[in-house]
């Protein structure tokens, strides 16, 4: 009598495969989820080139999902293929519509002389570029740190929460062009004036503006991943073990 030996898929039921891919799933989450991340952040940056390439449909495709999650001014947007990286609203509003309306102005993505706008705010780009980053230093420190309590998590979103707080405030009662985020006098006394107007005015690269939406979206990622990392992989590392 002959023995057949069994197949190497002999036994595995539907149950066995799923908590096989549940358990590969929890070794690797973070690698998982680094790859999702950062499809997601690289997205808004195909828009313009798509737009560059005459592949229009894509981009507008790409411009139309993330206008969901963004306010999308071009003034506090990046812009690429164009001799800077960033629009002021003079310009914007010369080279599309003379409105203070954000509705309206959301709508310009840009042209062929002055670029095609990123489909995201810079404070967006600077936000969940630096959870991708941390989340990378985080993986060889994972053993060493300790999970961030909530409150020093509120630490951390604070400053975001106050700069994001004052320039909608600064929008809705001065204006876009008109409002205290906007000119900043307030700030040079404080500084003695010793930086050009370009540094207090408008929300160009460089800007205080500018600066503020780069060091709280820094201190978001940087809180963000300090709270939440180690206790995703406390629970991914349980969901392994069950």
């Amino acid at each position: 009598m002959v023995v057949m030996s069994p197949s190497p898929g002999y036994g595995r039921t539907p149950a066995l495969i799923i908590n096989q891919a549940v358990t590969w799933s929890c070794r690797r989450w973070l690698p998982i989820f680094t790859v999702l991340l950062a499809l997601y952040i690289g997205l808004p940056w195909l828009a313009p080139v798509f737009m560059a390439l005459g592949w229009t449909g894509a981009a507008e495709t790409i411009y139309r999902i993330y206008s969901t999650q963004c306010h999308q001014l071009p003034q506090r947007s990046f812009f690429l293929f164009g001799e800077t990286p960033m629009l002021s609203l003079d310009a914007v509003q010369t080279l599309w519509i003379n409105s203070e309306n954000p509705l309206v102005l959301r709508q310009f993505i840009g042209n062929a002389d002055v670029g095609w706008k990123v489909a995201w705010s810079d404070r967006m780009v600077y936000m969940y570029t630096s959870l991708l980053l941390f989340g990378l230093v985080y993986w060889p420190l994972r053993h060493r740190l300790k999970p961030l309590p909530w409150w020093g998590l509120l630490l951390f979103l604070l400053p975001m929460a106050a700069d994001g707080l004052t320039h909608a405030l600064s929008d809705m009662v001065g204006g876009l062009g008109t409002g205290f985020r906007f000119s900043n006098n307030w700030l040079i006394p404080l500084t003695g004036g010793v930086f050009p107007d370009t540094f207090y005015t408008g929300d160009g690269f460089g800007s205080f503006n500018s600066w503020m939406r780069l060091i709280t979206g820094i201190l978001f990622g940087l809180g963000v991943v300090w709270f939440a990392y180690p206790r995703l992989d406390e629970a991914f590392g349980e969901m392994k073990r069950l």
